[in-house]
């Protein structure tokens, strides 16, 4: 009996702790009754399925802490390099943000209960909505099950491996966030090259008090322009899972 509960237990611990940072299904609006029973029921599913790498006959109390803090990194990790990825939407909408002039705009999210950029929280909600229009929850039973096939519960990748995958996102994410926004941000340029070619023939106009309209009315006109390309970032965000996970 206790050797049954001892894999349970690891296998609770990998997927807790991946769930806690995992997009949608980690976000505070989310109520933690659904959390715990979503939990239980995957940790039960996997137990039956997943193998365990180690005896639970021959594991001591300290190396069982042990194992079950290893899975807990593991977990972690999964769920910080997913998360990561994820805010790559968010990154982009706030680099708008930025170049449109509504820094100070700053709202509630109502998703992850922290203050968040109007624009940025927008892009990130018709994200989610296609994100799971595609079945993209699936991914996330994929990432969990492609975990166990590669690291049995009771083993995980180094923790240079793991730091690696963290590393990696960070980096990924900050490019692909700039490239998505790359258009925009070239639009902007163009629009104060022409403000100030307008500064420069007129100088009695009051340039400051014309861009402001002049910024917000091209960002918006920009962003309803890159809409139709957040379904096409769907697959892109499968493809990078694969590479960037420590699977």
């Amino acid at each position: 009996m206790l050797e049954k509960l001892l894999s349970f237990a690891l296998v609770l611990t990998r997927i807790s702790a991946f769930l806690m940072f995992l997009p949608v299904f980690g976000w505070q609006v989310v109520p933690v009754q659904i959390k715990v029973a979503m939990t239980v029921a995957m940790a039960i599913f996997f137990s039956v399925i997943a193998r365990c790498a180690v005896d639970p006959k021959q594991v001591s109390l300290l190396q069982a802490i042990l194992l079950v803090a290893n899975e807990a990194t593991y977990g972690l990790a999964l769920g910080l390099v997913v998360t990561i990825m994820f805010s790559v939407i968010k990154f982009a909408g706030q680099t708008i943000e930025r170049e449109m002039g509504l820094v100070m705009a700053e709202i509630l999210d109502p998703l992850t209960g922290e203050s968040c950029e109007v624009l940025g929280s927008l892009l990130e909600m018709i994200f989610v909505i296609l994100f799971l229009s595609a079945n993209g929850h699936h991914l996330f039973l994929l990432v969990l099950r492609r975990s166990y096939e590669a690291f049995p519960a009771g083993s995980i990748p180094t923790i240079a491996a793991l730091a690696g995958g963290v590393v990696q996102a960070g980096s990924t994410m900050l490019l692909a966030g700039l490239r998505l926004a790359a258009p925009m941000l070239a639009a902007f340029l163009v629009l104060m090259v022409a403000l100030a070619v307008l500064a420069r023939i007129v100088p009695e106009m009051d340039i400051l008090f014309i861009s402001f309209p002049l910024r917000i009315g091209l960002g918006l006109l920009m962003v309803a322009m890159f809409l139709p390309f957040l379904a096409g970032f769907v697959a892109e965000f499968a493809d990078w899972m694969g590479i960037l996970l420590p699977l």
